[in-house]
């Protein structure tokens, strides 16, 4: 099992940034790929974006592609979502998530994965 803490959410103005980030507990963090989902009240949780363990391997969501950066530092227990140009519609709370492969994470539904973290709150205003 691994512990995952999610911070850098805030309210934010249509169009502008906001960096996530969470961090891993234990020294397996490297093993797993990591994962960021997203929930919307009212909706389903929601993939988002996902990266291998060794960073080679990332998969976005149609959503956000060409708007959200993933990325992770092995060396800090880190995984990061630079969320740019950032829309209304991306109003949700953000969980990271960890697996053992990246394809799970970017092929199953949220309920059949296993590591989650608490949460980070992003508000997008107009």
């Amino acid at each position: 099992q691994v512990q995952l803490v999610e911070s850098g959410g805030g309210l934010v103005q249509a169009g502008g940034s906001l960096r996530l980030s969470c961090v891993a507990s234990g020294r397996t963090f490297m093993t797993y790929a990591m994962g960021w989902f997203r929930q919307a009240p009212g909706k389903e949780r929601e993939f988002v974006a996902a990266i291998s363990w060794s960073g080679t391997t990332i998969e976005y969501a149609d959503s956000v592609k060409g708007r959200f950066t993933i990325s992770r530092d092995n060396s800090k227990n880190t995984v990061y979502l630079q969320m740019d140009s950032l829309k209304l519609e991306d109003t949700a709370v953000y969980y990271c998530n960890a697996e053992k492969s990246i394809i799970p994470i970017v092929t199953k539904e949220w309920t059949s994965l296993q590591n989650w973290g608490q949460g980070t709150q992003v508000t997008v205003s107009s």
